[in-house]
């Protein structure tokens, strides 16, 4: 945590209204004019100070609030959406939004103004976790916090217990998911760009060590190193080594996740372990590693690792055009496992993005008319057929007859799961079309009933499921549209959506949740077994029954998938008619 200027920061004062019962609201802000000296070769904010701005302005809400000294335990993904240049103004507010037993979460939002215009944009928003710094070895117990009856504090107040319980579950599901994509690896599922090995740039070129000595200006208020000035040495290191890649200043456009697993004091050798560790195609991640040294430990080669991170990195041209990234070979076992993992947080990023920040779709479902099925049931099918025709899935696990894909674009995210099963195409299809018999194979469905059948093609039902995170029992209002083949290599496609009917207004105690697009594809494979593909265009009122299989700690989907192909291969035909 940065020593503050005098002259930049000011607690909150005069813009707060008097909490209750007397206790002071733990929010800060600190404005600062961004001069030469903060700025980079190009002119830009450099990003290192202003991770030491925002460590500071958090450590300083946490103080506030537990009256104690704090250290920062770790602080959550950022996201930079805006460039910061010199002469600029940027505004840092902090406030806590929750307090656990031990460790509380603060907020930090970093906002930009011209000082012509007067245009204030967002720079980004973050999520740091504090402890207070334990006495004697017991760790401090921390207050609950007193928040205002403001709505916006209230959702951060709830969210807060979200990322946290996200937190917990990270190395979990970082592990889950390696050896979900060692074995895609071994399958040779693993998706590489069309280009020979001599096109791609080997990882260990881009190789950075970088040694720093903490001294006194580098020490905080405790008397340990700034986990703000720490922050701007990694970030120093990362640039480095992604320029040794693309031959340029690539522009820092996210960090995944500084952990401090360890203290620094003044004397230490603090040693950077920076490298390329995977390209994206438009995104390239650095690794970087902090080791530390005190005398002994150095004269003995005896390390203390005290932080990692991963940063993401863009590169555009003049215009302003986003730029690909060459792309990489690794050539040691250590270079294999950096480029395995930097998949696997690509993915966990994608999860936490849309678990956390899934906005409000707005009405999804159309009215159902009757009269109108024709136009109605076409468009569910082709939505479904457009979905399955995506060329850019990618593999997420594939194992016992089960393959589970994603694909992201731009907001939107999609779900596949393909099951082989050892029954004809017909069997299959006759049984997903009639959605009451899923409650005997999908644990989610509680209850499935018929509120109109148009015709043989197309049905209503309305779906009860069951609550996921201690939540009420939502429900859906579905359009069922099953096709049968023209030809004999068609598929049988199921296609699924939200309507709405004034047969059936919202229920009491149920939450009502709406599907834009989902169903199943049914697919010959020989004249006794077919391939079933499920998709899913994911919305805020499924996500919660897929988000465990997105970050990782759960496999419900393929538990689910099992259920479904033992469901499919029983002689259970006749309880279809």
């Amino acid at each position: 945590m940065e020593q503050v200027n005098q002259n930049v920061v000011a607690i909150n004062g005069s813009s707060e209204r008097a909490p209750r019962s007397g206790h002071v609201l733990a929010e800060v802000q600190m404005c600062q004019a961004i001069l030469p000296c903060h700025g980079n070769h190009l002119g830009e904010l450099a990003t290192g100070q202003l991770l030491k701005w925002m460590d500071t302005i958090a450590c300083l809400a946490a103080e506030r609030h537990a009256g104690v000294p704090c250290v920062t335990a770790s602080m959550d993904d950022i996201r930079f959406e805006e460039t910061v240049w010199v002469g600029q103004v940027i505004n840092i507010k902090a406030r806590v939004n929750r307090a656990f037993n031990t460790s509380m979460e603060v907020g930090i939002c970093v906002s930009v103004q011209d000082v012509q215009s007067g245009v204030l944009k967002r720079v980004c928003v973050a999520f740091s976790t504090f402890v207070g710094k334990p006495v004697g070895g017991r760790k401090v117990l921390l207050k609950p916090v007193d928040f205002l009856n403001s709505v916006e504090e209230r959702l951060e107040h709830s969210l807060a217990s979200e990322r946290r319980r996200l937190r917990l579950y990270n190395e979990e599901a970082f592990n889950n998911l390696m050896v979900d994509y060692y074995s895609l690896r071994d399958k040779g599922v693993s998706k590489r760009r069309d280009s020979s090995p001599t096109q791609r740039i080997s990882t260990e070129c881009t190789r950075v060590e970088s040694i720093e000595l903490a001294l006194p200006p580098h020490a905080n208020h405790h008397g340990n190193t700034f986990g703000g000035q720490i922050m701007a040495w990694m970030e120093n290191a990362a640039t480095v080594a992604a320029s040794r890649l693309c031959g340029t200043y690539p522009t820092l456009k996210a960090v995944d996740m500084f952990q401090f697993r360890g203290p620094s004091t003044v004397g230490d050798r603090l040693v950077f372990k920076a490298m390329v560790n995977n390209c994206f195609q438009t995104s390239l991640e650095v690794g970087v590693r902090v080791e530390a040294y005190n005398c002994e430990e150095w004269s003995k080669g005896i390390s203390r690792h005290i932080n990692s991170a991963f940063f993401l990195y863009q590169r555009t041209n003049s215009e302003g055009h986003v730029l690909p990234f060459p792309e990489v070979l690794f050539t040691t076992q250590d270079g294999e496992r950096r480029y395995l993992a930097a998949i696997v947080r690509k993915r966990i990023r994608m999860a936490r993005k849309h678990i956390l920040y899934s906005r409000d779709e707005g009405p999804l479902s159309v009215p159902w008319d009757k009269t109108n099925q024709v136009y109605l049931g076409y468009n569910n099918i082709a939505a479904l057929t457009v979905l399955a025709g995506k060329r850019t899935w990618e593999a997420s696990s594939v194992n016992n007859k089960i393959g589970v894909f994603v694909l992201e674009e731009l907001d939107s995210l999609c779900i596949k799961m393909e099951m082989e099963v050892n029954t004809t195409a017909f069997h299959s299809f006759s049984l997903l079309s009639d959605l009451h018999l899923r409650p005997l194979w999908d644990k989610h469905y509680l209850s499935c009933e018929e509120v109109e059948k148009a015709d043989e093609e197309e049905t209503v039902y309305h779906i009860k499921c069951s609550p996921i995170n201690g939540k009420i029992i939502c429900d859906f209002v579905l359009l069922l549209s099953q096709r049968q083949p023209c030809k004999d290599e068609d598929p049988y496609v199921i296609g699924l959506r939200s309507v709405t009917t004034e047969k059936l207004p919202p229920v009491e105690n149920c939450t009502r949740s709406e599907v834009k697009c989902a169903g199943f594809i049914v697919q010959r494979a020989s004249h006794s077994t077919c391939k079933v593909t499920y998709y899913n265009q994911v919305t805020s009122g499924v996500l919660p029954f897929v988000e465990g299989n997105l970050a990782g700690w759960s496999k419900s989907m393929e538990e689910t998938a099992r259920s479904c192909i033992s469901f499919l291969e029983l002689d259970t035909i006749s309880t279809a008619f």
